[in-house]
């Protein structure tokens, strides 16, 4: 009974010893996870699975930190897993479908993605965004590509990015070692601590990289940097070492910017910027052309999640604005970096939240007339891959620049690449009378691609001017027209000029003729409902006039259609809505026999000819709205039997 008894305890003080083992190896690999040290925190949870101890939770951390180390081909192994788990965070299915983008899975991304949107609570509006075009990834593959990308000579076996000229000198963060004997390995991913070098191309060809001097590099990461446009100041990222107290709640010590000035060719004078935290991190820092607004990346809890993009102006004292944040149609509940804003006001980010092709994509925003950002573009391959891209920098000339990369194939960890873009050709020209010599204003170029689909419309200015960028070498056919005359069409080969990305191709439009024939033509009007562009029955009545009229009485008689709207609505819109009718006018008349070589063009004017002065802001009847809501008819040729 003794020795059973003595077996029994030792067995249980056995077990306590055990689970107490395996409950500190969870707090050492945890302990390893939040001071960033990834790599080793895997090898930890790893034991902790093979000791079949909380494995579920170990498979979450492991799958979260390949995560973090942008390593999707073993996330997603682990989250396959993880999603399975009973009364999973929701969280986790968003995490598995950026995973699965990560490794071109891209419908299986997009089923996770949906799946996170039904049990998700809160805001998806960032999802929504990503899963809106089901065909985004088709039409991003089928798109003409418009940058060359080389993979740079400034790479090495360790994490190289952030390519920045300046003055003819590039400069780069690497954690490549100088010396060769690596003192300090950083825990994320066991390499050297990030420098700022800068570098030159020798007369062979080879890149010589050395350290920037001065005071900017010390013992811990500095990266990331923007000098201004008179080389005296350059504003960096650092990790904030230096306060000793400098730690948010959790013990990180977070980024900030620091500027530095040029003294005596060194880089001195170390200050922080005042909107830097303890408790959140700020970085990235991009400068505008007249250095009066510095652009930079933050996770502050004021954001919308994840990490958002904010500026400040500079002012003349020195000081700084308030932080602004850039808003939600570039930030999103993930994470935008890396900003770059280039001399055209042009802003490209980087960003996990928008549809993309795998990890962070690079962006582009598009403005409107006034500045304010509209939307954004993601600029497609070869830019962007299934791995993270950022960095990007373009030069001031518009086609060089560089991108940095953990895509497959390169070099090191992270890569720079230098790209060349394929600078688009700017259309331009004129339409006039062919009479007169005047401009006509208001009327409409469409341009077509070979196949004679339209992809844009551009309308004259006052003066009968015009301009769109289209693609080079691409042939085009390009149609002007106007009301009270013959459109005309031009095909166009879009080789690069001889000098500068400009082509002219001018219109000269022949006036219909006003024809006085048989007194019984009379072609009515017939008009729309708001905001619809079907046939009405009244209206169909009036066509059938049109038929037997250009069927039995004047079978060689051709005719043009002009449709409008009101002027309630926007000018764009309108623009289609006017379309749309003429098309349904065009339909109808050949649909009923009308050969279609005898409607010489069909074209939609939007509100740029009201009957009625029912201009926006005015106060119209309905009846005078609907004078203006019409398809109308001009005789272009005509000849009695």
């Amino acid at each position: 009974m003794r020795n059973h008894t003595l077996i029994t305890g030792l067995l249980l003080i056995t077990s306590v010893s055990l689970i107490n083992a395996q409950y500190g190896r969870q707090r050492r690999a945890d302990a390893m996870f939040n001071s960033f040290a990834y790599a080793k925190a895997i090898t930890s949870y790893q034991d902790m699975i093979d000791n079949n101890y909380n494995t579920d939770y170990a498979k979450r951390k492991i799958a979260d930190a390949y995560t973090l180390l942008r390593d999707p081909e073993n996330a997603v192994k682990y989250y396959a897993d993880v999603v399975q788990q009973k009364d999973i965070d929701p969280t986790y299915y968003l995490r598995y479908a950026q995973a699965l983008r990560g490794i071109k899975k891209y419908k299986e991304s997009r089923n996770w993605l949906k799946k996170y949107r039904e049990t998700a609570k809160g805001k998806v509006g960032n999802v929504e965004r990503m899963i809106k075009n089901d065909k985004f990834v088709d039409e991003i593959y089928q798109a003409k590509q418009r940058y060359e990308i080389t993979e740079s000579p400034y790479n090495s076996a360790f994490s190289d990015f952030g390519a920045y000229t300046h003055d003819s000198v590039t400069y780069i963060a690497s954690t490549r070692d100088d010396s060769g004997l690596i003192k300090r390995l950083y825990g994320w991913n066991l390499q050297p601590f990030l420098d700022i070098y800068k570098t030159e191309i020798d007369t062979s060809g080879t890149a010589i990289l050395t350290k920037i001097s001065g005071d900017v590099n010390t013992k811990v990461h500095e990266g990331s940097m923007t000098i201004s446009a008179d080389g005296n100041t350059m504003y960096f990222t650092r990790t904030n070492y230096l306060n000793k107290k400098g730690k948010d709640e959790n013990g990180i010590s977070n980024l900030k910017i620091y500027r530095a000035t040029k003294v005596d060719g060194k880089w001195d004078n170390i200050i922080e910027l005042p909107f830097n935290s303890d408790d959140f991190s700020t970085g990235h820092p991009t400068l505008s052309k007249d250095g009066k607004t510095l652009y930079f990346a933050s996770d502050s809890k004021e954001g919308f999640g994840g990490s958002d993009l904010y500026k400040v102006s500079i002012l003349e004292n020195g000081s700084y604005s308030t932080p602004e944040n850039l808003g939600d149609t570039i930030n999103t509940p993930l994470n935008e970096l890396f900003p770059f804003i280039h001399e055209n006001g042009t802003l490209f980010f980087s960003s996990d939240g928008h549809q993309g092709l795998g990890q962070l994509d690079i962006f582009a925003t598009i403005q409107d007339d006034m500045g304010k950002v509209v939307d954004i573009l993601n600029l497609g391959l070869p830019v962007n891959s299934n791995k993270d891209d950022f960095s990007y920098y373009l030069a001031p000339d518009g086609i060089n620049g560089f991108i940095s990369s953990n895509r497959i194939g390169g070099t090191g960890d992270d890569d720079i690449y230098s790209f060349v873009r394929i600078p688009q050709i700017t259309l331009n020209g004129t339409v006039t009378d062919i009479v007169n010599q005047e401009p006509i204003a208001n009327a409409m170029v469409k341009i077509m691609d070979e196949s004679n689909e339209v992809f844009a419309t551009v309308q004259t200015d006052k003066n009968g001017y015009y301009e769109y960028d289209v693609d080079m070498d691409t042939q085009y056919n390009i149609e002007a027209s106007a009301p009270k005359y013959i459109s005309q069409t031009k095909t166009l080969f879009t080789k690069k000029p001889e000098s500068g990305y400009s082509l002219t191709l001018d219109f000269e439009l022949e006036p219909i003729k006003k024809l006085e024939v048989l007194a019984d033509i009379d072609i009515n009007k017939i008009y729309f409902d708001f905001d619809r562009y079907n046939i009405r029955r009244d209206a169909g009545k009036e066509l059938d006039k049109v038929v037997d009229l250009m069927i039995n009485k004047y079978p060689e008689m051709i005719i043009a259609i002009g449709s409008h709207t009101d002027s309630r609505g926007a000018d764009a819109y309108n623009l289609r809505l006017s379309q749309n009718r003429a098309l349904a006018t065009y339909r109808y008349l050949t649909k009923k026999g009308v050969p279609k070589n005898r409607i010489e063009n069909y074209q939609g004017f939007g509100e740029m000819e009201l009957i009625t002065p029912c201009d926006d802001g005015q106060k119209c009847s309905e009846e005078e709205h609907e004078l203006n809501r019409r398809s109308e008819f001009a005789v272009v040729q005509m000849e009695a039997n």
